[in-house]
């Protein structure tokens, strides 16, 4: 995350994919060490153990790219930051590994490009940028209408180029394990226009996409820091840590009992902070009869998103539309459009009285936006997620995601998370879908191509959220 923003930036320039092997194989060396560094806080790490499961059907598909006959997207699940990484150890290690144990040649290097969202790099730093470049990845801006500089390359490069192209089609993290977000159409319509460009080029690779699902979970069950978690965010929020003696059986239910009283208290202080310094109107609600303590905490949550939004959207004059994800995508983008100008050829050159302006928008902008990044974390979460299965990877997603919230409130940084505990993934390939078969059914016609997109988009999630059931 970067610092508070007080100034006007220059515009955000594209970073060109510029595919190096050398990098390629310098990070691949290095990989291991990244995965379990636990010195540096920015950096995703303390994964100890990666497996993956019908990883021979990947290997196959590889096979066959490098033979001519297919080209394919890798669409996998983006729940935590270590994502990339784990698809990164997916490649380079396991399916070369699974290609020899089972006879299948492949040919060196086994690697993907990727799409990237470009803010990334903001928080991170310019280096990143510099290494999903030589990595062969293609930055997007994911609240644009059309980012056409993206999609003709990331088109090109998933009909020509030497690797496919891995897509995380939630567009972002939601930092649950067990839940997928909605997807993003981008991938199912990348899949349709490289059939297309196929067709055209008279080639006869057939087109594929492949679900990926991960799941992360600590090697072991760190109650103990959850309870210490809670009780900084108790200290945090100002709410007295109670005295609690976990004897038997009763761990899970008394932690569970201190996140809702959490909760709770974090929702009533947010109510009154924009009822009493934004002027909103948020009475008490009456629950029906027969809804749950968690329902009403949730229907509470989600009405203190979207006066969030609605504040943030007010402000950049965007219309609200689409679900909590898609109005948190549109002002990221009308922010970014207010910080980094693509208006102002040289901010240097500015007199004093409009670079005074320009400054002015681009830290109000900031500010406003924070709004939207506190709703943009809580857009999974659910009234049962931790009762349907208290185990505590699902305390720990959700006491994180209150850490980050109060960190955004507290800090003009956001902090690297608090490490509970080491951590295992494991990765689940599932089966190829045919992208050109569904392209027969429907060339030609527009509205049915439309349609195509909006199925293959629901296939996708229905497999997705297979992929990762416990």
């Amino acid at each position: 995350m970067p610092k508070s923003i007080h100034s006007t930036q220059p515009p955000l320039k594209f970073i060109s994919p510029r595919f190096n092997p050398l990098i390629l194989k310098i990070t691949s060396w290095v990989l291991p060490f990244i995965l379990q560094v636990r010195t540096r806080p920015w950096l995703p790490a303390g994964i100890v153990k990666i497996e993956a499961k019908n990883a021979e059907v990947l290997a196959k598909l590889y096979q066959e790219f490098q033979a001519g006959k297919i080209r394919f997207i890798i669409a996998f699940r983006h729940p935590e930051v270590e994502d990339p990484l784990s698809m990164f150890y997916l490649l380079s290690r396991i399916v070369p590994k699974v290609g020899r144990e089972k006879g299948i040649s492949l040919q060196y290097p086994v690697h993907s490009h990727f799409m990237y969202e470009r803010g990334m790099t903001l928080w991170a730093g310019k280096w990143l940028g510099w290494l999903f470049s030589g990595l062969g990845g293609v930055p997007v801006r994911r609240g644009r209408r059309v980012d056409r500089n993206s999609i003709q390359i990331a088109r090109d490069l998933l009909a020509n180029a030497k690797f496919p192209i891995a897509i995380a089609p939630e567009g972002g993290t939601n930092g649950h394990s067990s839940i997928v977000s909605p997807l993003e159409p981008g991938a199912a319509q990348l899949g349709f226009w490289c059939v297309e460009d196929l067709q055209k080029a008279n080639r006869e690779e057939k087109v594929f996409i492949i679900p990926i699902g991960i799941k992360y979970s600590y090697v072991n069950p760190p109650w103990q820091k959850i309870d210490w978690l809670l009780s900084k965010l108790e200290i945090d929020s100002g709410l007295p840590i109670p005295e609690i003696n976990y004897t038997g059986n009763q761990l899970e239910e008394l932690l569970y009992q201190r996140l809702c009283r959490l909760a709770a208290y974090l929702i009533a202080e947010m109510e009154e902070f924009y009822r009493r310094f934004y002027h909103r109107d948020l009475p008490e609600i009456i629950p029906e009869e027969t809804a749950t303590s968690n329902e009403i905490l949730i229907t509470r949550l989600h009405r203190l998103m979207d006066t969030a939004l609605q504040i943030t959207e007010q402000y950049f004059n965007v219309q609200a539309q689409g679900n909590f994800i898609d109005r948190c995508r549109r002002l990221e983008e009308a922010g970014w459009n207010y910080i980094y100008r693509d208006d102002i050829a040289d901010i240097g050159s500015l007199p004093p009285l409009k670079r005074g302006l320009a400054d002015w928008v681009a830290e109000e902008a900031d500010l406003r936006m924070q709004h939207m990044r506190i709703a943009e974390s809580f857009v999974a979460v659910t009234a049962n997620y931790i009762l349907e299965k208290p185990t505590a990877e699902r305390f720990a997603e959700t006491a994180l995601l209150m850490f980050d919230m109060l960190s955004r409130i507290q800090e003009s940084t956001l902090p690297g998370r608090p490490r509970l505990g080491l951590k295992q993934a494991m990765i689940i390939v599932g089966e190829p879908i045919s992208i050109s078969e569904r392209w027969e059914s429907c060339q030609g016609n527009k509205q049915a191509l439309r349609t195509g997109v909006s199925d293959l988009t629901k296939d996708l999630q229905i497999e997705l959220e297979e992929l990762i059931k416990d």
